[in-house]
C-alpha cells in the first residue's frame, strides 16, 4: 500500500511537471508503467492469476508419471528461457516460478500452483528476495517459518519435498553504464549462509531432501562464480547447466524417500 501511494504521488508530480513542457514524447511514461505495475501487484499480491489459466489446462498425472513442480522466484521463472536450453525438455516437470516473489507470496499460492497439480515432488527455491526485503522487512526466522509451512503442506498431501539452497550472489558485475552492481548490501552473504544452514538441519530432521546449489556455484571469496552470472544474482546458461543435473539428482533422491 505504501509503495502504491508513493508511486501515485510520483506520478502526480510528474504529470504536473510535464504539463509545463512542450515535448512530443510522454516524459511520464516510465512512471505510469511503474504505477500500473504496483497497482496490479496490490490487486493480486501473491500473483494467483499468473498461472491460473495454465493450471486449468494441466491434466491429472498418469499412473506412473513422476511429476515435479518447481516453486520459486525469477531464478525458477527464467529457467524456461530457450537460451538456457529450455526447462528440462521431455520431463514431466512444471515451472511455477514468479520473478521477484518472496516466501509469503509463494505460501499463498502453494495450493493452486503446487498441491492442485498433484506432483510426486515439489522443488522449492526461495528466500533470496525475502532477504532483500522485496515485500517488506523479513527476519531469517520469518523465512524459515514460510519454508517450513510449504514443506508441511506438501507432506500433508503426499508430496515429497526438495528444499534448494539459496544461490550465492556477487559484486563482480557492472550495469549498462559501467557502474558496479553491488548485491551484497541487499543480500548479505552471511544471511544467505545462515538460511542455507537452517535448511540443511530442517531437511535432516524431517526426512526431506536438500539440494545444494550453493556449494557448486560459490567461489573462494564466498561470491557467485563470475562466469556463472551476468548480474551477480541470476544464473546464466553456464549457471543453469550446473544447476540442472543437481536438481535431477535431488529429485531422484526424493522419489526414493517414503
Amino acid at each position: 500500500m505504501v509503495r502504491l501511494f508513493t508511486s501515485y504521488v510520483v506520478l502526480i508530480l510528474c504529470i504536473v511537471s510535464a504539463s509545463a513542457q512542450t515535448t512530443s514524447t510522454d516524459p511520464c511514461a516510465e512512471v505510469k508503467t511503474q504505477f500500473a505495475r504496483d497497482e496490479a501487484r496490490l490487486k493480486d499480491w501473491p500473483a494467483l492469476a499468473r498461472y491460473r489459466k495454465e493450471n486449468a489446462t494441466v491434466a491429472p498425472p498418469t499412473k506412473d508419471e513422476k511429476r515435479v513442480v518447481f516453486m520459486g522466484d525469477s531464478i525458477t521463472d527464467g529457467w524456461r528461457n530457450p537460451k538456457y536450453g529450455g526447462f528440462f525438455p521431455g520431463k514431466p516437470y512444471i515451472d511455477r516460478g514468479i520473478s521477484g516473489q518472496t516466501t509469503p507470496q509463494m505460501l499463498l499460492r502453494f495450493r493452486p500452483d503446487v498441491i492442485a497439480l498433484k506432483p510426486k515432488v515439489v522443488l522449492i527455491l526461495a528466500g533470496t528476495n525475502d532477504i532483500a526485503a522485496n515485500t517488506g522487512p523479513m527476519t531469517i526466522e520469518d523465512i524459515e517459518d514460510n519454508l517450513a509451512s510449504m514443506s508441511e503442506l506438501a507432506r500433508a498431501h503426499g508430496i515429497r519435498v526438495v528444499l534448494a539452497s539459496i544461490l550465492p550472489i556477487s559484486d563482480y558485475e557492472k550495469n549498462k553504464e559501467g557502474k558496479p552492481i553491488i548485491r551484497s548490501v541487499q543480500r548479505p552473504p552471511d544471511e544467505i549462509k545462515a538460511l542455507n544452514e537452517w535448511m540443511k538441519r530442517y531437511v535432516s530432521e524431517n526426512g526431506l531432501t536438500y539440494l545444494d546449489y550453493f556449494s557448486a556455484m560459490v567461489d573462494d571469496k564466498g561470491f557467485l562464480k563470475e562466469d556463472l552470472s551476468e548480474d551477480g544474482l541470476h544464473p546464466n546458461a553456464k549457471g543453469y547447466a550446473i544447476m540442472s543435473p543437481l536438481a535431477e539428482q535431488a529429485i531422484v533422491a526424493a522419489l526414493k524417500k517414503k
